[in-house]
């Protein structure tokens, strides 16, 4: 049976932490940056833990 594929957009878009979870950028941060406030930019800068049902789904696609 052929290797599975790493689906290519969720490589570039998830990083595994130690334990095993997956981290996400934030979304929101690309753009009308000047009508955000502050806090709500530093907020939305920081990397996310993926939640557990979109865990499963992503851990497919990368093949873990």
């Amino acid at each position: 049976m052929p290797k599975q594929k790493t689906h290519s957009g969720s490589k570039k878009r998830f990083k595994i932490t130690g334990s095993g979870k997956l981290i996400k950028q934030q979304a929101g941060m690309r753009h009308n940056l000047e009508g955000k406030a502050s806090k709500r930019t530093r907020r939305l800068n920081q990397d996310q833990v993926l939640s557990a049902p979109d865990t499963k789904v992503a851990k497919k696609l990368l093949g873990l």
